[in-house]
């Protein structure tokens, strides 16, 4: 996945307008006009197209969890990790900005028909130097995001069948 597809399955998962949008980059610390943001929602054939940066997308996320959780306490957010994949560190600003806990998240995985277990998925918010670390892959980040868009936008509910599978650990 690309940060510009990254980008356009988050802003409709959250249905956010263009507007929030440009406020959560401003929040997150990155200054761009609404003729930039719409390069980065174009598609890659459209000639408008801009490739979204790693720091855009980290940006538009961080600024996503000031809007959500307000300033950490104690000094400033985090930085990211260099070594650590991407995907990794999109799923753990959208688990913080979101407030997911491991159930939410298996839940939203289970809506999209993606089963995990919580040791899976432990994995992939540990250190990257961590013996145990896991990349999180596109088609699991895909999947997330395609939950999270079920569960916001059409108020979909796991069934009872799945979970099951998802508590079954």
């Amino acid at each position: 996945m690309t940060n510009n597809d990254i980008l356009r399955r988050v802003r409709y998962s959250l249905d956010l307008k263009d507007a929030q949008s440009l406020a959560l980059f401003a929040q997150g610390g990155i200054e761009i006009d609404e003729a930039q943001f719409l390069a980065l929602l174009a598609k890659e054939e459209d000639e408008n197209y801009h490739s979204c940066s790693n720091e855009q997308l980290l940006g538009f996320l961080d600024g996503l969890v000031l809007q959500e959780r307000g300033p950490r306490e104690g000094g400033p957010a985090p930085k990211a990790e260099g070594a650590e994949p991407m995907n990794n560190q999109v799923f753990k600003k959208l688990r913080v900005a979101l407030q997911l806990k491991e159930e939410d998240i298996l839940n939203l995985l289970a809506l999209a028909g993606f089963i995990v277990r919580k040791p899976e998925l432990t994995s992939l918010f540990r250190k990257p130097d961590h013996k145990h670390f896991k990349a999180c892959g596109d088609q699991f980040l895909r999947n997330f995001l395609q939950g999270l868009a079920l569960q916001r936008r059409h108020g979909a509910e796991p069934s009872s069948e799945q979970d099951a599978d998802v508590t079954a650990e």
